[in-house]
């Protein structure tokens, strides 16, 4: 690593692992706590009603907003289901031990119910464009939503949130996949990186000036493809080696409190180093209380703020819990995570392994390279929407296609950047949109139990009609 590269990267470790770290373990999982108790485990209780509503049971052609309630969620799961399945599992596990896992699971369980809050204010206190395209998220909610409470520093911190967006879109959804993206190429396939970066971050552009609705429909269907390949793959390794998951779930549970960091595993094996790999990659994975699906779930058709929350509070389980989990069960029951593997390297190795035990030979790279790929993609598009909408609120609408043109330069670099200063890189990013964002669902709780209460009255009031009816 060049010398300059080599002192920026250790002034982020250090930041990393001294100041955002810490920051996050004190307010994350509080928070989500606070959230889930005082909604009453919404999130498992509403289940079943947040299907419906992704189903299309509530759609209404009158509804204001750029997208339906299954796009938004596509969009915003687009963004999520990239890198962290496949290689940020990896990472915690390689940096954490599998402990790490259960501390990813941790995450994912409060992140439904801190998605269903930002999501529900998103939603609330969005705004309208001059051409009749939406804009919302955490900055919308801070500014308009604290105004009472912070005055003119309302203001101040949503600038601070949408600075970090901007931040964040450049690393979290964009160096860190276009990075994974050359790294499987060239592992895979000996593709250069430098080309890789120049092809991936051409197609990115072509589709990001489409703007949310081109989003919207590439990601809609690209993200049903994707996740199901890849969890029909994991699912049969799964499968092969049934006979060990209580093992691999054994190791998950016990290492969770002690630490032992995989072969190579340069963290050692202290516990809290295990806790906070699996929180900070479980972040990255879901994002829940990071505030950027908010940007996505604004734009959505619906006339009730709580109903939007509703279908953000999926993303999680979709994404950390299902998809993270087989991936960490992939890399347990082979065994590559006792081997001197790390990020990518590790699933492809463990793909392959796996698939080789019934005789299939030489797919695993394939599954886990294209997989990647559609992940990948697909975040790098969907962080662009999110991106853009920062910019917007910041500098303006004119400001959006230089930024664009920005994005695009920054999928490059992190096509030919090493891993490490990468992914420390999008580790220090992350902190300084989560932080802001979880104060900010602190001092505006009530607003979201005032919407939540609001919303199931309507609801109860619809269906005690149709139940006497059919009494």
């Amino acid at each position: 690593m060049h010398p300059i590269l080599q002192t920026i990267d250790n002034a982020i470790i250090w930041y990393n692992e001294y100041i955002g770290g810490f920051a996050l373990l004190l307010l994350l999982i509080p928070t989500g706590l606070y959230f889930i108790i005082r909604l009453r485990f919404l999130n498992i209780r509403r289940l079943r009603h947040s299907i419906r509503i992704v189903a299309g049971k509530f759609d209404k052609k009158h509804d204001v907003g750029d997208v339906n309630h299954f796009k938004a969620l596509t969009t915003a799961l687009s963004a999520t289901v990239g890198t962290g399945n496949i290689v940020g599992v990896a990472l915690a596990i390689g940096w954490g031990g599998p402990g790490a896992i259960f501390w990813m699971w941790v995450t994912g369980f409060l992140g439904m119910i801190l998605k269903y809050a930002e999501c529900t204010l998103a939603h609330k206190f969005r705004s309208f464009n001059s051409d009749g395209s939406v804009s919302g998220g955490p900055m919308y909610y801070m500014e308009h939503g604290l105004k009472h409470k912070l005055g003119k520093y309302a203001k101040v911190l949503a600038i601070v949130f949408a600075v970090a967006a901007v931040l964040c879109s450049l690393g979290t959804g964009n160096m860190a996949q276009s990075n994974s993206m050359s790294g499987a190429l060239f592992d895979t396939y000996k593709i250069d990186k430098y080309i890789s970066g120049v092809v991936i971050a051409l197609l990115a552009l072509l589709v990001v000036v489409g703007g949310i609705k081109r989003i919207a429909e590439v990601t809609s269907r690209l993200v049903p493809f994707m996740a199901v390949v890849y969890f029909l793959a994991a699912m049969l390794i799964t499968l092969i080696e049934y006979d060990r998951i209580p093992y691999a779930f054994g190791v998950i549970f016990s290492d969770a409190f002690t630490g032992k960091a995989a072969a190579g595993g340069f963290f050692g094996s202290a516990f809290l180093m295990t806790m906070l790999m699996g929180v900070r990659r479980g972040l990255f994975s879901n994002e829940a209380g990071q505030g950027s699906a908010a940007i996505a779930h604004a734009a959505a058709k619906t006339e009730w703020p709580a109903r939007e929350g509703l279908v953000a509070s999926l993303e999680p389980l979709v994404d950390t819990i299902i998809i993270c989990t087989l991936t960490a069960l992939m890399i347990i029951l082979t065994g590559a995570w006792e081997l001197d593997r790390e990020g990518v390297t590790m699933t492809t190795h463990a793909m392959e392994i796996g698939l080789s035990r019934v005789g299939i030979v030489g797919v695993g790279k394939h599954i886990v390279a294209g997989g990647l790929m559609l992940f990948a993609f697909s975040t790098i598009i969907a962080w662009a929407y999110y991106g853009s909408r920062a910019v917007n609120y910041l500098f303006g609408e004119k400001f959006i296609k230089p930024y664009g043109y920005l994005y695009g330069l920054f999928v490059f670099l992190g096509s030919i950047w090493g891993l490490d200063l990468v992914w420390h890189f999008v580790d220090m990013v992350i902190t300084f949109m989560t932080i802001p964002n979880l104060i900010a669902l602190l001092l505006l709780a009530p607003v979201v139990m005032s919407e939540t209460h609001k919303y199931f009255k309507a609801m109860d009031a619809l269906e005690r009609p149709r139940k006497t009816k059919i009494r």
